[in-house]
Order: structure tokens, then C-alpha cells, then sequence
């Protein structure tokens, strides 16, 4: 069963719309949140405007920096490490919504101060809608929402040479964690999916991403596994069992070899604390 039901996304699902939020909400439970690698059901337009970070997108590590918007559709894997001077906002668009935009990952360094300016004011006043919340403000911010994705579209990706031999292998290995990291299977059986050795694959992944091959698996098994600890109350042996582990003793090793803590304990820190009486 491939996890595609991460609670702790689950605010963009029952709000039912579009929203805006800021990269250190977006991991309001830890850095791990964008650090590891993980996809989600949702699109994400982001645009930073302080600072500097790396991120990996589309089986490939690259920077960004001020002044970047990246398009990251649903279901791509990607992580983000970004340091506490970056400054960015997340326009999180669910899956149905009436916003056209690219389904390629888009990176886009924009130097012309009109652009930079425009895409600020447009998410700005989104916030606004969002904040207010008036009524009819989820259409306002769906129309907010379309005119960035026309924003976008005429911003069009530099063209770039073809990927070479390395980077497709990459992006493959990458697209099929998406829909298989919870399968059970090893690193060296997706290797064999994908038709090289795990060897090569680990080179090829070390190259592209900065991670090996089984450190991408193990950081995507990781944030799904945290992600269901913290966001609902299944049974620890019935999220074992979904993420493709042999039993909940083996995923409880994995759980405390990453984390220093058990899946108990994990859940158990991300509960809200009752207030102090004095």
C-alpha cells in the first residue's frame, strides 16, 4: 500500500481549498517536514523572497535563493532545506481545483523587479482574502490563485539541455518511490525495476541528489512514518504493516535507528499540551 493518506497534511484536505502559508508552517511539527524527502497530494507554488537553500527536484539537487518561485506538482518528490534566514510562502492548490498550471517541475529565477513585484502583491492579496475571511472568499482566492498561475505560465523555464543518461535515471528512481516507497520492496529491488544495479543506482543518485539510493527509501519511508505517528491515532502495528514493514517490531527499530525515539514516544511529544495551573 503506497501512503498517499499523510495526516498531517490533512488541514489543505478538510479546509477544501486553496491556501497560503509560510514555509515554517509548512513544518510546523519540525524541520523534518521539508527536509526529508516526500511528495504530496497537493501542488505547491513557492516563492521565496530572503535567503538561500537546496532543494531536491526532479531526481536532481539544486539551489535557490531570493527572488525564486518553484512549482512542485502533486506527487513529486521533493525535499527543501531551508535555513532560518529564508523567507518564503506556499501556495498550497488541492487536487480538483480550477488553477491551470504547468505539471512539470518549474524553477524560475526572477531578476525583473515588475515580476517580482507583481507575484508579491498577488499572494499578498490572497493572504488578505484568506485572513479576512469574508464572504466568498475562497473564490477571491481562487481567482488570486489563477492569476498566479497565469503569472507563471508567462514566466516560462529557461530551456535547458536534455537530461543526460544519469539525470533520467534519477528522475525515475525518484518518480517510482512516489507510487512504491511503502511496497516492502529493498533498494536493490527497485534497482532492478528500473533495469541497473543497485550499485549504479547508488552512484547515479549520489551524483544528482547528494542522498544514496537507500537514503532516499529510508527518508521517504521516515517522513510517512512520522507523518501517521503524529497526524492520527492508528494502531503502530496497522502503520507498520501499510509502509510495507514485516512487523511492528522491525518498524519500531527503524522508527528509533532515525529518530532516537519510538513511534510511542514520537506520537506521544506531538500532542498538544494541557495548560499549567498555577
Amino acid at each position: 500500500m503506497d501512503d498517499q493518506i499523510e495526516p498531517s497534511f490533512a488541514s489543505a484536505r478538510t479546509s477544501g481549498g486553496i491556501r497560503l502559508v509560510t514555509l515554517a508552517e509548512l513544518a510546523r511539527a519540525g524541520s523534518w517536514q521539508l527536509n526529508l524527502v516526500h511528495d504530496r497530494r497537493e501542488t505547491l507554488l513557492i516563492w521565496i523572497t530572503r535567503g538561500q537553500g537546496l532543494a531536491l527536484l526532479d531526481g536532481a539537487r539544486r539551489g535557490f535563493g531570493t527572488h525564486n518561485a518553484l512549482l512542485i506538482p502533486a506527487q513529486t518528490l521533493f525535499s527543501l532545506d531551508a535555513g532560518r534566514q529564508v523567507f518564503g510562502q506556499a501556495l498550497v492548490i488541492p487536487p480538483g481545483a480550477a488553477v491551470h498550471l504547468p505539471e512539470t517541475v518549474q524553477h524560475l529565477r526572477i531578476r525583473d523587479v515588475a515580476s517580482q513585484t507583481e507575484l508579491t502583491m498577488l499572494l499578498e492579496a490572497l493572504g488578505r482574502e484568506q485572513t479576512a475571511r469574508r464572504d466568498f472568499a475562497q473564490e477571491a482566492m481562487a481567482a488570486y490563485a489563477a492569476l498566479a498561475a497565469i503569472w507563471l505560465r508567462r514566466h516560462p523555464a529557461p530551456e535547458t539541455e536534455r537530461p543526460d543518461a544519469s539525470r533520467r535515471l534519477s528522475g525515475a528512481y525518484c518518480a517510482r518511490l512516489v507510487g512504491h516507497f511503502a511496497s516492502g520492496a529493498s533498494m536493490a529491488e527497485h534497482a532492478a525495476a528500473l533495469g541497473v544495479t543497485p550499485t549504479h543506482l547508488t552512484r547515479v543518485c549520489r551524483a544528482e541528489t547528494g542522498r544514496t539510493a537507500a537514503a532516499l527509501l529510508t527518508e521517504r519511508l521516515l517522513h510517512a512514518a512520522r507523518s501517521r505517528l503524529i497526524g492520527s491515532q492508528t494502531p503502530v502495528q496497522e502503520i507498520a504493516r501499510d509502509l510495507g514493514f514485516g512487523s511492528a517490531a522491525y518498524f519500531t527499530r527503524f522508527v528509533q535507528q532515525h529518530t532516537g525515539q519510538s513511534p510511542t514516544a514520537l506520537r506521544r511529544a506531538a500532542l498538544p499540551h494541557p495548560p499549567q495551573v498555577a
